[in-house]
């Protein structure tokens, strides 16, 4: 049979069948020697001896290695407005690395009932008017759309450490219960307090509720793939007059020239510069 991987603890290994029915297995020794089974592998599995063992891993479209998930259908960033503060910088950073990773993000507002400020309300409108879903969430009121967008989807939930993360999963299924606590208020951050990587059932898809991305590496992206991996330049790649443009003191950069027309938000473009000096500084340091 084909299945899911949903969880793993050190040898066992919890399948999702087709049947919606979770089994536990066991990894035949041939497989061992392959890439490391992840949450979210297609396998192939049958009984022998009674006991499920897993055959074969299926092609991955995609892999996560913070977390360490396959086949990932979207990014769900969970930002706050305030407490922690509401942070461009970190969104498109996370922006980035997802769409690097060949995975679809989307920005999940939280606190919203703590009331915003002017130039925080703006900037979650500049996303807004831009190409990714942006949904907004308060306390004890939950935007429907956001369960419909989990629904037959593998998601990761990413972001702020005391954002909400888990308390959204909550609000979202009342039969899930993972434990959450309080922003520390003597660190003005919050405790994660997740014990180990797994895929749960929520709102109709599975969901890997970890710190993903909280490293942000992006030592695997060159310079000239990260203007990619931007959402808001991509009507543009491909329209400059160098091919190998970066986007920075190119003339003819029909980014930058969006950026000036104000098609693309200033800040957007700004945080992109910051990577990209950081990647170019970084390449320097290895010639």
């Amino acid at each position: 049979m084909i299945a899911r991987i949903v969880k793993i603890v050190s040898k066992e290994y919890t399948l999702l069948t087709d049947q919606n029915e979770r089994v536990k297995a066991v990894l035949m020794g041939k497989v061992r020697r392959q890439d490391a089974p992840a949450a979210g592998d297609l396998v192939e599995a049958e009984i022998v001896h009674g006991q499920y063992v897993i055959q074969k891993i299926l092609p991955r479209r995609n892999r996560l290695y913070r977390p360490y998930v396959a086949n990932v259908d979207q990014a769900i960033i969970v930002m706050s407005v305030v407490d922690p503060d509401f942070s461009t910088a970190l969104i498109d950073r996370l922006c980035m690395l997802i769409r690097h990773a060949g995975i679809q993000p989307l920005l999940c507002v939280t606190k919203c009932d703590l009331g915003i400020s002017e130039e925080t309300e703006a900037r979650i409108r500049e996303y807004e008017n831009g190409p990714m879903n942006v949904i907004r969430t308060a306390k004890g009121t939950l935007d429907p759309s956001l369960a419909k967008v989990l629904e037959g989807k593998i998601s990761v939930l990413t972001g702020q450490s005391g954002a909400g993360k888990s308390t959204l999963l909550n609000e979202l299924d009342p039969t899930f219960h993972l434990a959450t606590q309080e922003i520390s208020k003597a660190l003005g951050r919050g405790k994660h307090t997740t014990r180990h990587n797994e895929l749960h059932p929520v709102a109709g898809g599975l969901v890997a509720d970890t710190p993903g991305f909280s490293s942000l590496d992006f030592s695997r992206i060159s310079a000239r793939e990260l203007g990619e991996d931007v959402m808001e330049f991509e009507p543009y790649i491909g329209k400059c007059r160098f091919n190998d443009c970066v986007h920075q003191n190119e003339p003819g950069c029909a980014v930058k020239e969006a950026v000036e027309s104000k098609k693309i938000p200033l800040i957007r473009y700004q945080n992109y510069l910051s990577i990209l000096e950081m990647i170019q500084q970084r390449r320097e340091k290895y010639i």
